[in-house]
């Protein structure tokens, strides 16, 4: 027999949740083959099988969170003990989750010709016990170490918490997300000291619809302006979020609610790096290996802008400006279930050719679930490119911690006034979304200009 285990997709990942089985019990598998799908704070993957042999018992199910190391399913590597009715396996309880859990999941109704009633408004959150309002300690009273991940002493801060208070339902005790989400949701960071957190809590249950799966960190992201019941009406069916749908709501709300939005839009003649595209693509992916894009072209224009104006390439920690050295781009890939955002490392170290494969290999991975954690990290300025899909332009949101995010309209060909005359050009819309605690209109609109000079008179050679 082999154990499969729940392994560990990052040195500050202490848990995932497994989204997909790709094998039943009783299937035969192979050695490598991908076995189940993971989702974690950093990135979705595919996990393969540790050894050939015939699937024998599944442990943990589809939607539950367990910390790393957990067995997650047991293999027969010698193919005994297979039956028909294996997959019986599949139906056993799982047993209890190390973890806190959130309320029971309201299944999702069917869809009916009927009116439906609003399912019953779950139990309120596990209540933490109070904290105090001041600033984290690194140790527990009893002088115990506090074990927490960045992430979670981040979220502390901005929250106010005190996270000698919240018991770690995480390996060896380690305050998880769900944890201080569980805390907050329970009125932790509003709580005055000596006040309870049972006390303070907000009754907001029969206005948050039913979480899906991932517990009391979902319902901050689920949080309704209207009672419930003037959703549920007509005819209609639920569809609980995905994980990924859950993290990605989550982190959009956190940077409306941490960064104030402002938007620049600047238009951009690049008919001159259409014509070398088109002129070039061929030659280019026979030499190179690679696909010829417009993307490698906006990587490196963004490049010299954040080499020019190194405001833009920061972070903002409290009252500090954390200027980066290194352009670590962030690339939005649009998945078929959700959205995820591969980092080009070291991005004003490659020439053209480094930028066009780093690209198409990460996008690549991410829509095959292949990327590791540290290629979702530590992106200091994003890309995203509605204008694949048609878009004309859009506003899009930051991508925290960075302070700004350029994005790509389509690039089509319209009638413009040059020298006096009309004429016909490839023309393309940006707009940069930043942080209006760190920068500034005229900030950005340097760094616009900046990108649009580069794209209108490029010199680069791309071969």
């Amino acid at each position: 027999m082999a154990d499969v285990i729940m392994p560990q997709m990052g040195e500050s990942i202490f848990e995932g949740t497994i989204t997909k089985w790709l094998k039943k019990p009783g299937d035969k598998i192979e050695r490598d083959e991908p076995l189940f799908e993971i989702s974690t704070d950093k990135v979705d993957a595919e996990i393969p099988s540790p050894s050939a042999g015939v699937l024998k018992e599944i442990k943990v199910n589809e939607g539950q969170t367990v910390p790393i190391q957990t067995v997650v399913a047991v293999i027969d590597a010698d193919g005994a003990g297979a039956s028909a009715g294996a997959p019986a396996a599949a139906s056993a309880p799982a047993p209890a989750p190390a973890k806190a859990e959130a309320p029971a999941q309201v299944s999702a109704p069917p869809k009916t010709e009927a009116p439906l009633k609003p399912p019953p408004s779950p139990a309120s959150a596990p209540q933490a016990a109070a904290p105090s309002a001041t600033t984290a300690p690194q140790q527990r009273p009893n002088g115990q170490k506090i074990r927490s991940s960045p992430l979670v002493r981040r979220i502390a801060r901005e929250n106010n918490v005190d996270l000698s208070q919240i018991p770690g339902t995480g390996a060896g005790g380690r305050i998880s997300k769900h944890d201080i989400r569980a805390a907050i949701e329970g009125g932790a960071s509003r709580s005055a000291p000596g006040v309870s957190a049972t006390a303070a809590a907000p009754a907001r249950a029969a206005s948050v619809p039913p979480p899906a799966a991932g517990g009391a960190a979902a319902s901050a992201v689920l949080e309704t302006a209207v009672p419930r019941e003037k959703m549920y009406f007509g005819h209609y069916e639920v569809q609980p979020m995905s994980v990924m749908r859950q993290r990605i709501a989550e982190h959009m709300v956190l940077s409306k609610r941490v960064s104030p939005h402002v938007y620049s839009v600047d238009e951009v003649n690049v008919s001159g790096i259409a014509a070398v595209r088109s002129k070039l693509k061929d030659k280019f992916e026979q030499s190179s290996g690679t696909k010829l894009t417009f993307m490698p072209f906006f990587v490196r224009a963004a490049v010299e802008g954040l080499r020019a104006f190194p405001t833009v390439n920061s972070s903002v920690d409290g009252t500090n400006i954390v200027l980066h050295k290194e352009c670590n781009i962030g690339i939005a890939v649009a998945l078929d279930w959700g959205l995820i955002v591969p980092v080009i490392k070291n991005a004003e170290e490659k020439n053209f050719l480094g930028i066009a494969r780093a690209l198409n290999d990460l996008a690549e991975r991410a829509r095959a679930k292949k990327l590791k954690p540290e290629e979702v990290a530590e992106s200091t300025f994003s890309i995203t490119n509605p204008g694949v899909f048609g878009g004309l332009f859009g506003l899009p949101v930051i991508n925290q911690p960075n302070v700004a995010i350029l994005g790509l309209g389509t690039i089509e060909k319209r009638p413009v006034v040059v020298d006096d005359a009309i004429a016909i050009r490839s023309m393309v819309y940006l707009t940069l979304s930043y942080d209006h605690r760190v920068v500034d209109g005229a900030v950005a609109h340097q760094f616009m200009g900046k990108v649009k000079h580069t794209l209108e008179n490029w010199t680069e050679s791309i071969l």
